[in-house]
């Protein structure tokens, strides 16, 4: 196996290993408020299990990222994720009032926290 072929799997089990873990925190974060107080933030919770979905998608592609359709999926994937991001980022900031409760995007990022 040459260094180079290492290293990409290295890099990918990595990804995979933080997929994992954003999958599963979206994931719980998102169930716990959808059970417990839907009707406060609909959008806000709804968005935060579509991240964990996305991210279970991201993984399973990452995953399998030897085969080309799965490297497609992960890259579709991710730039989704990216466009949540940005895109809820933007407007938690331009307009707080829009998400009276956190996703995992809002501010940019700073909901995973």
């Amino acid at each position: 196996m040459s260094d180079q072929v290492a290293a990409g799997r290295g890099v990918r089990t990595l990804l995979v290993s933080v997929y994992v873990i954003l999958t599963l925190a979206a994931l719980g974060r998102s169930a716990y408020q959808i059970a417990t107080k839907f009707d406060e933030a609909p959008l806000a919770y709804g968005l935060s299990a579509l991240a964990a979905l996305v991210y279970l998608v991201a993984t399973i592609a990452l995953i399998s990222a030897a085969h080309p359709s799965g490297r497609t999926i992960a890259t579709w994937a991710l730039a989704f994720e990216a466009l949540g991001v940005v895109g809820v980022g933007t407007f938690t900031v331009v307009d707080p009032a829009l998400f009276p409760a956190d996703t995992v995007w809002s501010n940019f990022g700073q909901g995973y926290v």
